[in-house]
């Protein structure tokens, strides 16, 4: 079953100074199923970011439909769209957008305490998920005094604790060594064979490398797309590679 489904999308900026009118998205058309684990990926301008902030209902497209869970995103009254997001979508960020006033457990709790949960129920939703991720010892803490592996394992569980209908990834890696980048995919991929559907936007062809399909936007278009298959993550890397140097050089994919 499609859980988000993507039609004719298109989106036109104009410029501040004379006009010009700019097209970041011609016509994006995708479907992502329940429980896919997808990347996306595409040179710098290609409207990947603009595609993300279109599906997290931050930007209004100029045409096109995106359907989240059979309802329409675009047709969300504008009152209604912070609350439509704090229930239906999991954000990660590349810099984790944590508050440094609140202990990492009230960094969790935020969105559910915006939706009017009791502590109680908080506190039971959090349980099971710290102990996935591993952050039990660090709920008490401040985002200032823990690693940058470990603030993006609490933005992680931020994004887990609504039992969102799609978890959104934005460069989730981009600030991380690579020791926190292993055990952030290793996470993602450990919560997508829990049911989780995954959208994550992304440069590294490492990140991409663990998602089961791959989708490369250029010139506001999907230009191809790789499912894994029987691929192991090095294999799926190789086809990744060859993608983007073909995107970059203007050849053809096969």
């Amino acid at each position: 079953m499609s859980i988000l489904e993507v039609t004719g999308l298109k989106k036109t900026y104009t410029t501040r100074f004379g006009g010009n009118k700019v097209e970041a998205l011609k016509n994006v058309n995708f479907l992502v199923e329940q429980g896919e684990y997808v990347a996306i990926m595409g040179e710098s301008g290609s409207g990947k970011t603009t595609l993300l902030n279109i599906v997290a209902s931050l930007d209004k497209p100029t045409g096109g439909t995106v359907v989240l869970d059979g309802k329409d995103v675009s047709g969300i009254k504008e009152s209604a769209v912070a609350a439509f997001r704090r229930d239906n979508l999991g954000f990660v960020f590349q810099e984790f957008n944590l508050l440094d006033t609140f202990s990492v457990e009230d960094n969790i709790f935020l969105p559910l305490v915006l939706s009017g949960k009791t502590y109680s129920e908080m506190s039971a939703k959090l349980q099971p998920i710290a102990e996935q991720l591993h952050i039990k010892d660090i709920l008490k803490k401040y985002p200032y005094e823990i690693s940058g592996g470990q603030k993006q394992r609490a933005a992680v569980a931020r994004a887990l604790i609504t039992s969102p209908k799609l978890i959104l990834a934005d460069e989730p890696t981009g600030a991380l060594d690579s020791k926190s980048t292993d055990e952030l995919l290793r996470l993602f991929a450990e919560i997508n064979r829990t049911g989780e559907t995954i959208l994550l936007v992304t440069h590294s062809v490492k990140a991409a490398s663990h998602a089961g399909r791959v989708l490369f936007i250029k010139d506001g278009e999907v230009f191809h797309q790789i499912y894994r298959g029987d691929c192991s993550n090095e294999e799926l890397y190789q086809k990744i590679t060859h993608t983007l140097t073909i995107l970059a050089t203007g050849g053809e994919t096969k």
